[in-house]
C-alpha cells in the first residue's frame, strides 16, 4: 500500500526538520513550507496530512487553516506552544482535526498521524466506490438523506459538504434516532482513540458545526437536541 504524503508547515527551520526526519523514517512522503502561503501552494489531491504551527510569522496557523478548508477537508494536527482549552478550541473551529502542544513527544506525534491519515484514506477510499446504489446504503431521516457509499449528505434535496468527523457524528446519531450519546461514546465512537476530559470541548465544536451545516440549510428543522448534563440525540 502506497505511503500518505504529509504536508509540515512550521517556520522552525530545527521543528520541521525533526519531524520531517521522523516522517521518512515511517516511510512517508514528506513535503515542508516554512509559511502559511507556501503550504496551501503545495497541497493537492494527493496529499493526506497537514501538519500545521499555530504561531507563525506572516500568515498564521489559524488563518491558514481557515484558506485550506475553503477547498479541502484534508485532516490538519495543530501544533502550538499553548495548550488552553480555549486555544484548543479557537483551532477546532478553524478546522483542525488535532491538536498538539509543544514541547510534544514525536510517539505521540506519530500516534496521532497515524490515526488522521487511517481514518482520512478510509473516509477516501469511500468516496470512489462503485456507481451503482442499492437501496439499502441510503439513510433517510426527515429532510436528511445519507449516501452511505459514498459519504454524501443531502439536505431537502440540497448536498452539504461535511468533514470526515462530522459525516461520521452525523451517520452514528441517524443510525440510532433518539438515542443520547454522551460526548464519551461520540468521541470514542468516531475518534476511535481513549477519552479525556477535555475531549468533551472537541465534541461540542464539531457538533456545533454540524449543526450550521444541517439545519440552517432552508431553515431546515433542529435534529440534533442537547440534552443537559446527558449528551445529544438526533430526532
Amino acid at each position: 500500500m502506497k505511503k500518505a504524503t504529509i504536508i509540515i508547515i512550521e517556520d522552525d527551520a530545527d521543528i520541521r526538520e525533526g519531524i520531517r526526519i521522523l516522517l521518512e523514517s515511517e516511510h512517508y512522503k514528506v513535503f515542508e513550507a516554512e509559511n502559511g502561503e507556501t503550504g496551501i501552494s503545495l497541497l493537492n489531491e494527493y496529499v493526506d496530512l497537514v501538519i500545521l504551527d499555530v504561531m507563525m510569522t506572516g500568515m498564521s496557523g489559524i488563518r491558514t487553516c481557515e484558506e485550506i478548508r475553503k477547498f479541502s477537508f484534508v485532516p490538519i494536527i495543530f501544533l502550538t506552544a499553548k495548550s488552553s482549552d480555549s486555544d484548543k478550541l479557537i483551532g477546532l473551529m478553524a478546522g483542525g482535526d488535532d491538536y498538539l502542544a509543544k514541547p510534544f513527544s514525536y510517539s505521540e506525534l506519530l500516534g496521532r498521524v497515524k490515526a488522521q491519515i487511517r481514518r482520512y484514506q478510509i473516509y477516501r477510499g469511500k468516496e470512489k466506490n462503485g456507481l451503482d446504489l442499492p437501496e439499502h446504503k441510503l439513510l433517510e431521516i426527515g429532510n436528511i438523506r445519507i449516501n452511505k457509499d459514498f459519504n454524501e449528505v443531502w439536505v431537502d434535496d440540497k448536498e452539504v459538504e461535511l468533514s470526515e468527523l462530522e459525516y461520521r457524528i452525523l451517520l452514528l446519531m441517524m443510525q440510532h434516532p433518539r438515542k443520547v450519546f454522551s460526548a464519551q461514546n461520540i468521541y470514542e465512537s468516531v475518534w476511535k482513540e481513549p477519552y479525556f476530559h477535555s475531549s468533551n470541548g472537541t465534541v461540542m465544536v464539531h457538533i456545533s458545526k454540524l449543526r450550521v451545516k444541517i439545519e440552517k440549510v432552508h431553515d431546515s428543522p433542529t435534529h440534533i437536541k442537547t440534552i443537559w448534563g446527558k449528551g445529544y440525540r438526533f430526532e
